[in-house]
């Protein structure tokens, strides 16, 4: 049992500027904001944080910072915090000391989560809910905070990165656990793991499918929401962040591919991992969660920034502090508009940028980053500092453009220099290819990078981030595959996820072995997907979509580690996969697909155009579009060089029950028109390879195909 004495005599004053826990060679320099503490201390744990051996009051506050040197400690001491101060939920406080709290900057954990009624500040159970005090110790069933070595793998920092274009740029979202847990060719000890995200055969798969850059649902540490734990489920998207510096520790292998030996929740693995990525040329996005915080609403657990400081780090009710403003659907939401919670964001992603080495971020529910009093501002604080930052605005950055609170869709108003995931575009795909009449006017606009809505204020076509399907939602097989979402394993009655997925069966719910249904879906899938590698702006694929995974018609799968939401490696589409290497390879080829600013008619005689023609081979009039019921449409995307040289590409979409007759375009001195994909095709090669110009060709029924000219 530590001493309870007060030992402020050992500890030095030190520094109040840089917050967390640093070491300089000599000690560890321990910093803590909070605004309304009345005490601070700090408490040390042997290396496996199960027994406390020492506890200091930290000796100076300065600008709300408490701040302590300890000389001699050093990297690998394991610690956590109890802070004092009034507990009134009314007023917003909730300070209870008895409650171990983690470092909001810590960088490396050591020990788990375990739920237990102690780790709430009231009593559970009690009459009062939060209005009760609770004297339990939670400190058994705390993670703890470790130093880390500032010097580890420090020459990383100034290392290279692929800075690929985003023009050039195809994302491919995945999930560091699902990914390679049963990956046959990654050792078992680094399945589920960063080192075995990294392994060569799967750096080997990203490179021969062509992705360039990967984007990781989050890996910042995270733990189980209480309710699912009593469901017998668990949190696998990772969308219940604990702490926005250290790694998720589950996903740390304990086989450091740096030879490091410092433990198993040594972050050196992810830092390898990134270089690993670099190295084969592949980006790293990360999805982070810096809306809310695992903690929940009133009666939620106190395990850090509740503890630490409540009304400086949550959004509360100014008629009721005792409640959070909930704009995230999640219980709480973080206080960006206070200057040190704007601070520890802003470190969070430096940290991440620069000592981690990662490319870019995706913002989940990114409107919460700029709301104001006043509602959402595209000029908010957080935006201008990002923009002002050297370092962040050189990185990718990608907001999911909506949440719960008012005004909460923002779709086409973010900054110019961010990129935004753009469900418009997921839906009116959808809609066309399940037959919806008239939406072809609309699917023009978001085959042209969706001007309508991002062409403002100097955006370019890569603010749109293309997808068909994401993690949240049907896998792309379960589109076609589906009518109902089937979420029962859940345990929420079949009442979560979206209930209208724009999907379509094709005659039968769910598996069935019945040929021409299982035909059709297969070139539905092809077609989506031609679609979406076609379109202008930034493509995303999701992980497991070009190998036919299917999670039975879950679309909610938040909660299920296990195999629905796993990659089965054994049970893989290798033609659907091959049909994607090649699209990818194709979209690569043509530069047209991917322009770099938004092209609008009249056809110009150099630089870059797109067209929309008919059947006719000739430009859409105002009366074709107006067609409700016309499924088919031509996309002519060009490219003139000085030399009379030139590049046309055409895709042509029919989504009607029948062949159709499409006549080719002529251009002089252009002879023939080389035919690249035919979605009707099991692998999307054509049976007929080349055509002459002005010919009138059969454009199979629900299909897509690309043909190439050049001259």
């Amino acid at each position: 049992m530590v001493s309870q004495s007060n030992k402020a005599a050992t500890l030095l004053p030190g520094q109040y500027h840089k917050l967390g826990a640093h070491y300089d060679g000599e000690g560890v320099n321990f910093a803590l904001f909070s605004a309304h503490a009345e005490r601070v201390e700090l408490c040390l744990f042997d290396k496996t944080g199960s027994h406390e051996i020492a506890r200091y009051d930290m000796p100076e506050q300065t600008h709300d910072i408490w701040h302590g040197y300890l000389p001699a400690a050093q990297p690998g001491t394991t610690y956590a915090y109890r802070v004092y101060g009034p507990y009134n939920p009314h007023a917003g406080h909730r300070f209870n000391h008895h409650k171990l709290l983690l470092d909001p900057y810590a960088r490396q954990l050591t020990g788990e989560f375990i739920w237990h009624d102690s780790q709430f500040a009231y009593i559970k159970g009690d009459a009062e809910e939060d209005l009760s005090f609770d004297t339990q110790d939670n400190a058994d069933y705390m993670p703890k905070a470790v130093v880390s070595d500032p010097y580890l793998h420090g020459e990383r920092r100034n290392r290279s990165k692929p800075n690929i274009p985003w023009d050039d740029a195809i994302i491919y979202e995945l999930h560091v656990r699902g990914f390679t847990l049963h990956h046959p060719d990654v050792p078992e000890l680094q399945r589920g793991s960063f080192a075995g995200l990294s392994h060569k055969n799967i750096i080997a798969y990203l490179n021969s499918l062509g992705v360039t850059t990967i984007e990781l649902l989050p890996i910042h540490a995270f733990h189980d929401e209480h309710f699912l734990v009593e469901k017998g489920l668990s949190n696998y998207w990772g969308y219940n962040t604990l702490n926005f510096f250290a790694p998720h520790s589950a996903y740390l292998s304990g086989n450091s591919l740096s030879g490091n030996s410092a433990g198993q929740n040594n972050p050196g693995e992810f830092r390898q991992m990134i270089d690993t990525f670099h190295e084969a040329g592949i980006e790293v996005l990360l999805d982070v969660v810096y809306n809310h915080t695992s903690e929940s609403n009133h009666l939620g657990p106190t395990v850090s920034f509740r503890g630490i400081d409540n009304a400086s780090y949550y959004r509360l009710q100014a008629e009721n502090p005792r409640y959070y403003i909930n704009d995230t659907g999640c219980g709480n939401t973080l206080n960006i508009n206070h200057p040190r919670v704007m601070q520890m964001v802003m470190d969070s992603l430096r940290y991440w940028a620069g000592d981690m080495g990662v490319d870019g971020f995706r913002f989940d529910l990114a409107a919460v980053m700029g709301r104001e009093a006043t509602g959402f501002n595209p000029n908010a604080s957080f935006f201008q500092a990002v923009s002002q930052d050297t370092l962040l605005a050189q990185t990718k950055l990608i907001a999911e453009p909506w949440d719960i609170g008012p005004g909460g869709y923002q779709l086409g108003n973010f900054p110019a220099s961010w990129s935004e995931w753009n469900d418009d575009y997921r839906d009116t795909v959808r809609r066309y290819w399940r037959k919806e009449a008239g939406h072809l006017p609309t699917f023009a606009r978001r085959l042209h990078g969706s001007g309508d809505i991002f062409e403002r204020n100097g955006r370019r076509p890569f603010a749109s981030i293309n997808y068909i399907s994401s993690h949240d939602g049907f896998t792309l097989r379960d589109l076609v595959s589906y009518e109902q979402r089937h979420n029962e394993i859940n345990g929420e009655h079949n009442n979560d996820g979206h209930r209208e997925n724009l999907s379509e069966n094709f005659g039968a719910e769910g598996e069935t072995d019945k040929p021409d249904i299982l035909a059709a879906r297969h070139q539905q899938q092809r077609n989506l997907l031609a679609t979406l590698l076609v379109s202008q702006g930034v493509p995303m694929l999701q992980a497991g979509d070009e190998l036919g995974r299917s999670q039975q018609g879950n679309n909610n799968a938040y909660c299920q580690d296990n195999e629905i939401s796993w990659i089965d490696w054994s049970q893989t589409d290798k033609e659907l996969h091959g049909f994607v290497a090649r699209l990818i390879q194709l979209r690569k080829d043509y530069p047209v697909l991917s322009h770099r600013n938004y092209i609008h008619p009249p056809v110009k005689a150099s630089g870059e155009n797109i067209q929309w023609l008919n059947s006719d081979g000739e430009p859409m009039r105002e009366e074709h579009w107006q067609e409700h019921h016309n499924f088919l449409l031509g996309y002519l995307a060009s490219s003139f060089g000085e030399d009379n040289s030139a590049v046309y590409l055409l895709v042509i979409f029919n989504n009607s029950q029948k062949a159709e007759t499409f006549q080719l375009p002529s251009y002089q001195p252009v002879q023939r028109w080389k035919c690249l994909i035919d979605t009707q095709q099991l692998n999307g090669v054509p049976v007929v390879s080349e055509f002459e110009v002005g010919e009138q060709v059969q454009v199979a029924a629900r299909s897509v195909s690309i043909l190439a000219s050049e001259k």
